[in-house]
């Protein structure tokens, strides 16, 4: 039999199947099929050695999920500061794309967080417009779908809005406001632990601030009592020490001077000036738990050194943003008004972060007495074991009298009775994403001030802080209206045998609000930044990046005095 037949049939059942191949829909190609595989590449940045006194060692991505920070000394508080909103995490990417801020960087205005809410808009002067993240890793997804940022610097007017209801929560009533506020069903006062200190700045490098017996009679010359007793609301308190007593080791050591206007102009002859002489006093008009009243403070006082100690002081009010900068660059060269909440319950928030070897140029030159003292603290587990370092820290900031602690401030917040989650944070972070009004689409929050910027690694100032806080997380974070602190971005961050190295497991699947994942090189880029001064995205708003070189010993690579 021939095959030929047989050949020419085999072919054209072959030509068949392709024809009916070609007419069938084909299905899509997969992911896989079409998305490049990248390899990770674990990004690094290591100190040559720890010469340069700061605590990191080096920062490293281990793989994927896992960071691991290498310090140059033990560092009990790193839970506690690693969990503030200035050290967020923000998608490596991008920084690199913004230029990691400077001027018209939409970094300063939109950050790509992690957060339950993102930033939809920001209308400079008027009002910051947040609006619900669909894709929050969290179990607790933001409760009202938009949440709104107003602000004024008076408090009677943040207290009528809140009567009308045009707004649903403030920040700061009037100390005048309290019993108001309490006395109105329509209305909740949930009052703020006074973690926080309101203090009288002076810059050692100006004349006659250089002199240290100049500056412990003007720490005798003012009635701080006085000050509390007219201007701050109850719950308030004449400072001790510069440190909140609740806070561990905040009150070890001797208590503050007492109000002698007799001694303190004896001194002050004593030290060549008998007939007083003239300076400035500075301040920023914007409201805080720590200063409620600053124009009538800053008048009484005023008025107090030129009564008790002949110092004829001039006024000077300076926009908040202007004024931090010139505070932190060391340039106000009178005396200045600032003060401080608690980011953490920690000594080293409050000490470390105003008096110690990485702190800004606020007060001048440093006291290495001081801060050998603190760095000293600072490595030690325990408070125990701290407390004798932190008495011999309290008498010597009481002997060299960087600034007179005055108050630690009685303050609160005030809702709507109709808001549920409602709530006051002891550390001025209060979380929105938590409450919400029945029937309401929108949730307004009128705080004192508009913020400066939104990159909070390099901001300061309360009102910026609480806009970040909304949208950035951080690899730990405070329990909410809490100081506790509890696993955020990270699963566990744990520790070696004496605190040198921290290894964080980051959670896996959590999105940026741009749609990105979150892995270990945005963790280390976003610290990276801050931590290396000669990058070149470490640019933010100023360069300051005061919190970090504070709280974490100083900048690597930081340009000469």
């Amino acid at each position: 039999m021939s095959r030929k037949p047989i050949l020419v049939f085999v072919v054209l059942a072959v030509l068949f199947s392709m024809v009916l191949s070609a007419c069938q829909p084909q299905a899509a190609p997969t992911a896989e099929a079409t998305e490049e595989v990248v390899a990770f590449e674990p990004l690094k940045m290591e100190a040559p050695n720890c010469d340069y006194g700061g605590l990191f060692k080096s920062m490293e991505a281990v793989d994927e999920f896992t960071v691991k920070f290498t310090m140059c000394a033990p560092d009990p508080a790193f839970l506690s500061k690693i969990a503030f909103s200035s050290f967020s995490i923000q998608p490596k990417e991008y920084l690199e794309q913004t230029g990691g801020g400077g001027e018209g960087s939409a970094l300063l205005e939109k950050p790509v967080g992690t957060g339950p809410y993102k930033v939809s808009e920001w209308k400079r002067g008027e009002e910051l417009i947040f609006t619900a993240f669909e894709d929050y890793w969290g179990a607790d997804k933001a409760k009202t779908p938009t949440l709104v940022f107003r602000w004024s610097s008076e408090a009677a007017q943040r207290l009528l809005e809140l009567q009308a209801g045009t707004v649903d929560g403030i920040d700061n009533p009037g100390p005048d406001d309290f019993a108001k506020i309490e006395s109105d069903p329509n209305l909740v006062l949930i009052p703020r632990p006074a973690l926080n200190i309101f203090y009288i700045g002076m810059n050692n490098t100006y004349p006659p601030f250089d002199n240290e017996q100049v500056r412990q009679a003007i720490a005798m010359g003012i009635d701080r009592q006085r000050i509390v007793d007219n201007f701050y609301p109850a719950g308030s308190e004449v400072a001790s020490h510069f440190t909140p007593c609740s806070i561990p080791n905040g009150c070890v050591g001797e208590s503050w001077y007492e109000f002698d206007p007799v001694k303190a102009k004896e001194m002050l002859a004593a030290a060549g000036y008998p007939d007083g002489f003239a300076t400035k006093l500075y301040y920023r008009d914007v409201v805080r738990g720590y200063l409620p009243q600053p124009g009538v403070v800053a008048q009484d006082i005023q008025a107090q050194l030129k009564e008790n100690l002949n110092i004829d002081v001039t006024i000077e009010v300076q926009e908040s943003g202007t004024f931090l900068d010139n505070a932190d660059s060391g340039l106000l060269d009178g005396l200045h008004l600032l003060g401080w909440g608690a980011d953490y319950p920690d000594q080293t928030n409050f000490l470390d972060y105003h008096f110690g070897a990485g702190s800004s140029k606020q007060f001048g030159e440093k006291f290495t007495d001081l801060t050998d003292t603190l760095k000293q603290a600072a490595a030690l587990a325990g408070d125990e074991a701290r407390k004798p370092l932190y008495e011999t820290a309290n008498n010597l900031i009481k002997q060299h009298v960087p600034m007179i602690p005055v108050a630690h401030g009685g303050s609160a917040t005030a809702y709507k009775a109709t808001v549920d989650g409602a709530h006051s944070s002891p550390l001025g972070n209060e979380n929105f994403s938590v409450m919400a009004v029945p029937g309401q689409e929108t949730f307004v929050w009128m705080q004192n001030a508009e913020p400066i910027s939104l990159y909070c690694p390099d901001e300061t100032d309360g009102e910026s802080l609480r806009g970040c806080e909304q949208v950035v997380e951080s690899l730990y974070r405070y329990e909410i209206g809490g100081t506790a602190v509890q696993p955020s971005l990270a699963e566990v961050c744990s520790p070696n045998a004496d605190l040198t190295e921290w290894t964080c497991t980051l959670r896996k699947g959590v999105k940026f609000h741009d749609g990105s994942t979150l892995d270990a090189n945005d963790v280390v880029m976003s610290l990276l930044v801050q931590w290396d001064a000669s990058h070149p995205l470490h640019k933010g708003n100023t360069g300051a990046f005061t919190y970090f070189s504070s709280l974490w010993g100083g900048l690597l690579n930081a340009p000469a005095e």
